[in-house]
C-alpha cells in the first residue's frame, strides 16, 4: 500500500486527494493546510486521515510515501525539496517552480536519491490532448505552420501571480506535449487594468521556432465569455480543439492553400488557391484526466518508469514563463531560450 500526503487543501487539493485515494494500492493518510476550516473539510471527507498545519510534519512522516504539493507556486520549491530530502516521491501542482534553477535543483536531487517527480499538467491526460498528439505524430496535418491558443474568461483575479503564470501553464504544457519541437524565442505583451496593481490581467505571448513555426497564446481575466480553444495549422490539414464543446472537442479540417508548381516564387504566390475538403470529428476517450494522471504516476513509482509529465517537462514550461516575464519587463522584446 502506498501512502499519500497532500500539502494544500484549497481549490485543487480536494480533487488531488480524492483521485490519489481512489487509486488501487494507494491510501490518503495525511493532509496539511494552514486553514482550520479546510483541515476540517478534509477530516470530514476522510475521517481516517491525520491533519496538520505543519507541512514539514507531513513530508517527514513515516506514514507518507508520496507527497502531493498543491500550494501556491511560491511554496513549491521549499516543500518539494523537503519532501525529496525526506525520501518521498513528489507530485507538484503547476507551474513546477518560480525559476528554472529551482526546477533544475529539484530534478538533480530526485535523480540523486532515486525518486520520481511528476508535475500536474493535467490536460496532458485528457483524451482530447492525447488524440491531438496522436494526429500530429501520424503526419496527418503535414508540416506544422502555426499554433494558436486562447484561454480567456471573466476573473478569477489572483493576488500573487499575473495572468501568464495563472493561465498559460495549461496551454504551454499542451504545446510542449503535442509538438515534436521546442521554441527558441519568447516575446510577451501585457496590460494592467486594475488601479494600483502590478499584476498583468491580460497578455499575449508569441513563441518562435527554428523552422519558422509560430505559436501564439492569448490569456485574459477580463473577457466577457469563457473560451478554451487551440488551432493548429498544417500544410495538409488543420485541427481545432474546443475544450468547452460537450461532444466535438476536436475537429479536423481538410482546408488550406494549394500552389501551382513553378520556379517563379512571385508567380507561384499569384497562382495560389484554396483547398476545401471534408471535416471530421474523431472519437475521444472520456476517462477523468486527473484519475488517469494519478494512476500513471503511482505506476511509475512502482515500476521505475519515467512519468510523461516529469520534472524536465515542468522545467521547460517554467523556462518559457520566466522568459515571458522578462519580455514583459523589456517592453515585449524577444528573449532567447
Amino acid at each position: 500500500m502506498m501512502n499519500i500526503g497532500v500539502v494544500g487543501y484549497g481549490y485543487w487539493g480536494p480533487n488531488v486527494a480524492r483521485n490519489f485515494h481512489s487509486c488501487p494500492g494507494a491510501k490518503l493518510t495525511m493532509v496539511s493546510d494552514i486553514s482550520d476550516k479546510r483541515l476540517g473539510q478534509a477530516q470530514s471527507m476522510f475521517p481516517f486521515i491525520k491533519v496538520t498545519k505543519d507541512a514539514l510534519e507531513l513530508v517527514r512522516s513515516k506514514d507518507v510515501d508520496v507527497v502531493a504539493v498543491v500550494t501556491p507556486v511560491i511554496m513549491h520549491y521549499e516543500v518539494a525539496r523537503e519532501a525529496l530530502l525526506a525520501g518521498k516521491h513528489i507530485f507538484v501542482e503547476k507551474p513546477f517552480t518560480t525559476t528554472s534553477d529551482q526546477a533544475r535543483q529539484l530534478i538533480e536531487l530526485a535523480d540523486k536519491k532515486g525518486l520520481k517527480i511528476m508535475v500536474d499538467h493535467t490536460f496532458l491526460f485528457t483524451g482530447a490532448v492525447r488524440k491531438m498528439k496522436e494526429i500530429i505524430n501520424s503526419g496527418a496535418l503535414g508540416r506544422l505552420l502555426f499554433y494558436d491558443s486562447v484561454r480567456v474568461n471573466l476573473g478569477l483575479f489572483q493576488h500573487d501571480v499575473n495572468v501568464i503564470w495563472d493561465l498559460a501553464p495549461h496551454d504551454l504544457s499542451i504545446m510542449d506535449y503535442v509538438l515534436p519541437k521546442e521554441p527558441i524565442q519568447v516575446a510577451a505583451h501585457g496590460a494592467r487594468h486594475v488601479a494600483g496593481s502590478k499584476i498583468e490581467n491580460i497578455a499575449y505571448i508569441t513563441l518562435r521556432f527554428a523552422d519558422e513555426t509560430l505559436a501564439h497564446f492569448h490569456v485574459n481575466w477580463l473577457a466577457p465569455a469563457k473560451v478554451r480553444r487551440i488551432i493548429i495549422g498544417g500544410s495538409k490539414k488543420m485541427l481545432v480543439f474546443d475544450d468547452l464543446s460537450p461532444d466535438e472537442k476536436i475537429k479536423i479540417y481538410d482546408k488550406g492553400l494549394k500552389f501551382r508548381e513553378t520556379d517563379d516564387s512571385e508567380l507561384r504566390q499569384a497562382l495560389a488557391g484554396y483547398r476545401i475538403g471534408d471535416m471530421y470529428v474523431p472519437n475521444i476517450e472520456t476517462t477523468e484526466a486527473l484519475r488517469r494522471e494519478t494512476d500513471h504516476f503511482l505506476e511509475c513509482v512502482r515500476t521505475g518508469a519515467r512519468p510523461e509529465s516529469d520534472g524536465d517537462a515542468g522545467r521547460r514550461v517554467v523556462r518559457i514563463l520566466v522568459a515571458a516575464q522578462e519580455s514583459l519587463a523589456r517592453n515585449g522584446a524577444f528573449i532567447d531560450l
